[in-house]
């Protein structure tokens, strides 16, 4: 398993790279969030444009050594390390370009945010093939299995959330020439693409509750359906009733609240799938 130190290393190697992107993105949209929300403004404000610039690149070059060494201690080379550069840049070129293009920006987020998940997971899996024996590889299948479907919810409830995030700031966005998709698209189109990732999302949950309960993970179950499921339903019962920027900001939040118990769900995988 992968020691409680390096597990805490590489989730701060994740943080700093986050936060990174955060500054980064920040510095660029200085103008467009005068105009979204002029009263969370955190550069100029908090933060000077010049140290801001500086404080991403310190949070980066630690974020990328960070990941040099825990790929060193787990024999995977440069690889972890040349991952979280990837991230960076990135980060780096989707708050200098590809956020005011189409569609572009918000995959690259959700991709990005789906990293976050399988990052651990890559860990875990080289402990496992390095230190047990090859017949005992079953549990690297089935940990990557898991991996992927909770990568898979991250991409998706990402994107959902990207989305509606750009609806939320369509007004400062169109002034400086953004081309998000409600700008491009129009209001009606991007609610019907989020409403559809909504249906893909929540039809995946359907088909999963049905495999939990088979294996009568009662506890998983309940807590699918109270913290993810019933929130998923009520976030698609509001997205076409919603008009104003403050009820996007809402939903958004609602989304990460979801964003959060899908992802701590995983404690529940832990303990029923590698309890077998």
């Amino acid at each position: 398993m992968l020691t409680s130190n390096l597990f805490w290393l590489l989730t701060l190697s994740s943080v700093m790279i986050a936060a990174a992107g955060y500054i980064i993105n920040d510095y660029f949209d200085l103008h467009i969030d005068e105009v979204n929300k002029p009263g969370k403004l955190i550069i100029e404000k908090l933060i000077r444009r010049r140290s801001a610039i500086i404080w991403h690149w310190i949070l980066s070059f630690a974020g990328i050594i960070l990941g040099i060494y825990i790929g060193w201690k787990l024999q995977l080379h440069l690889w972890l390390g040349l991952a979280n550069l990837l991230c960076v840049t990135g980060l780096w070129f989707y708050s200098t370009t590809f956020k005011k293009k189409l569609l572009i920006g918000n995959v690259i987020i959700s991709l990005l945010t789906a990293w976050v998940v399988l990052v651990i997971v890559v860990a875990e899996s080289a402990i496992l093939w390095n230190n047990q024996p090859r017949p005992a590889t079953f549990r690297v299948d089935k940990l990557l299995r898991l991996s992927f479907l909770f990568a898979g919810f991250a991409f998706i409830i990402s994107l959902i959330r990207e989305i509606v995030k750009d609806i939320e700031d369509i007004h400062g966005d169109a002034k400086y020439g953004c081309r998000t998709m409600p700008i491009v698209w129009g209001l009606h189109v991007s609610k019907v693409f989020v409403a559809t990732w909504m249906i893909v999302l929540i039809g995946s949950l359907v088909i999963l509750q049905v495999y939990v309960l088979l294996f009568a993970w009662w506890w998983a179950a309940i807590y699918c359906l109270l913290f993810i499921f019933m929130p998923l339903l009520y976030i698609f019962r509001k997205l076409f009733k919603a008009g104003r920027p403050k009820e996007f900001h809402d939903l958004s939040n609602a989304i990460k609240f979801v964003m959060l118990t899908g992802i701590l769900s995983m404690v529940f995988f832990k303990i029923y799938a590698f309890a077998q």
